[in-house]
């Protein structure tokens, strides 16, 4: 009876386990569905099974960390310890190369369950969520590492470049059909139809207004990136859009009170405005060779809902 009893014990830990570690995936684009997730990991592991292992394996060591730690049962339970994990451990699985790259993709995904933790602190002060501010921050920290330790290598596709030599290139292909579906696919670091297709999918599972949102989130930033002069290659493949994306959905539902009425149209403001940031942080970064992440829609919503405080018709 008792051996019965722990089997049955075991099984509900795993089936917890997985579901946690599922919303942590589908928390990626804050929305807290099992089904979601496993269509996004679907999604991911179409464009490649390795990244789809790594993406499974960060969301369980952020979800096992959150638990092993103590930490809150309804946070935990909505996967708010797995999404930063994740996009973390795909982040330098991608930009990291040789052989341990993947042992430190999740590292960086262990650690970042940790800073997590203390982000869920700080900006409970505030008011404001975290997104995926962690994920940033430790990317960037470790990809910085590889200027001073030999361990880390980054890929060859980082290169630091001057301000004072670039030059934009407004020059390439007009596709308009592939960067529909590319501005959801590069939320995951994915350049696949099929994978943007599928992400479109699991969004509209979830719910069909943030569906709505994520399609005009991505329309609006193909329009003003295009309409600004972007680079036509950066703009289809997605570049512009997948934190626009982000952005609109974000500032569209959070903290949104049932007067408000302007929540969509502060969304799509925040969208255009979230093409701005990527163009101004990419050149930030330039120097460094270190790639944009979510940092554009982690600062335009934190601006937006950080208004919406004083604000409240925002």
């Amino acid at each position: 009876m008792e051996m019965k009893h722990q089997i049955t014990s075991q099984e509900n830990n795993f089936v917890f386990l997985l579901k946690t570690s599922l919303k942590g995936i589908s928390q990626v684009i804050l929305i807290e569905n099992v089904i979601t997730g496993f269509i996004i990991l679907l999604a991911i592991s179409i464009s490649s099974i390795l990244l789809g292992i790594i993406t499974l394996l960060s969301a369980v060591i952020g979800t096992l960390i959150g638990k092993s730690l103590g930490a809150d049962e309804d946070i935990l339970n909505q996967g708010l310890f797995g999404y930063n994990s994740v996009l973390t451990g795909m982040a330098l699985a991608l930009f990291l190369s040789g052989p341990s790259h993947w042992i430190i993709a999740l590292a960086g995904a262990a650690i970042t369950a940790i800073f997590t933790a203390s982000m869920m602190h700080l900006m409970k002060k505030m008011e404001l969520p975290i997104l995926t501010f962690p994920f940033i921050l430790t990317t960037w920290f470790m990809l910085l590492v590889s200027y001073r330790l030999t361990a880390f290598t980054l890929s060859p596709e980082l290169v630091p470049q001057s301000l004072a030599q670039w030059e934009l290139d407004i020059a390439g292909e007009v596709n308009w059909i592939q960067g529909s579906f590319n501005g959801v696919s590069q939320i995951f670091f994915l350049d696949n139809p099929i994978s943007g297709a599928l992400l479109f999918l699991a969004v509209f599972w979830a719910d069909w207004k943030i569906g709505v949102y994520a399609i005009l989130g991505n329309a609006v930033s193909l329009i003003t990136s295009y309409g600004l002069g972007g680079e036509h290659s950066l703009i289809f493949i997605g570049l512009y859009g997948y934190n626009a994306i982000l952005t609109i959905i974000a500032v569209s539902t959070f903290y949104k009170n049932e007067e408000n009425r302007f929540a969509l149209l502060s969304g799509i403001i925040a969208a255009s405005l979230t093409v701005l940031a990527t163009a101004s942080v990419s050149s930030w970064l330039l120097p460094f060779g270190l790639p944009t992440l979510t940092m554009p829609f982690v600062i335009v919503t934190w601006i937006f809902l950080g208004a919406r405080k004083v604000l409240p018709l925002l």
